[in-house]
């Protein structure tokens, strides 16, 4: 009888640990609740990988899921017209600096930062891996107000029916290359946990939502 006890004892300790580990939302991302920002500004993004061809990638599809959260963003095209005209078109040079006189600049209140640490991809298996992270950071104080690092595999379902037609169409598939893609469903699954902005329904009404792990790896399809 004490050893069920002990055990009952150790379990339920466990589990109300386990219920405790929960983050909310305005409890991880606390910086955005307290400075509500409105307007943000997409700075291109650093890429650190071997593929040429993802800082595009990842920077035409971000402005979607980012208004679909209920926040202005600058037109990239604009933004990126007036950042090549102050020579700022390298965002790796402002990272890690001062956001306010880009804010003054631009008449935003937050600046995201999108590095592509790694990238590669397979023929046979059709899918493409990424290692992502985004980072908002105020023009106001400087506080990152959202950071999230994903290791994200990108296996677009293409199955015929056949192993050997299964194999052709996946090399088909990458040959056509599935890698625009792949990066608006990076975006919106990483920028999808962000408290919601002032254009939205759920603006100020989401902080006791569950929050999404800062780095994470997840397979999407």
């Amino acid at each position: 009888m004490r050893k069920l006890i002990f055990i009952i004892t150790v379990a339920a300790v466990v589990l109300s640990s386990c219920v405790g580990t929960k983050t909310t939302k305005m409890q991880q991302y606390s910086h955005i609740y307290e400075e509500k920002p409105v307007s943000i500004l997409l700075m291109p993004p650093i890429n650190r990988s071997t593929e040429v061809e993802a800082k595009e990638i990842f920077y035409s599809s971000l402005i979607v899921p980012l208004s679909q959260k209920g926040y202005y963003v600058m037109p990239p095209l604009l933004a990126m017209e007036i950042l090549k005209e102050e020579s700022a078109y390298d965002a790796e040079m402002f990272i890690n600096n001062s956001m306010k006189q880009v804010g003054s600049l631009f008449g935003v209140d937050a600046v995201l930062f999108t590095t592509i640490h790694e990238w590669s991809k397979t023929t046979v298996l059709s899918q493409i891996r990424v290692t992502v992270e985004y980072t908002l950071k105020s023009t106001k104080t400087d506080e990152i107000l959202f950071n999230r690092k994903g290791n994200i595999v990108y296996s677009p379902n293409a199955q015929t029916g056949s192993a050997l037609g299964n194999l052709l169409s996946n090399i088909i598939t990458t040959a056509f290359t599935k890698e625009i893609e792949m990066g608006r469903k990076c975006n919106i699954f990483t920028v999808g946990d962000m408290p919601a902005g002032k254009y939205s329904p759920s603006f100020n009404m989401d902080g006791e939502e569950t929050a999404g792990r800062a780095e994470f790896s997840v397979k999407l399809q």
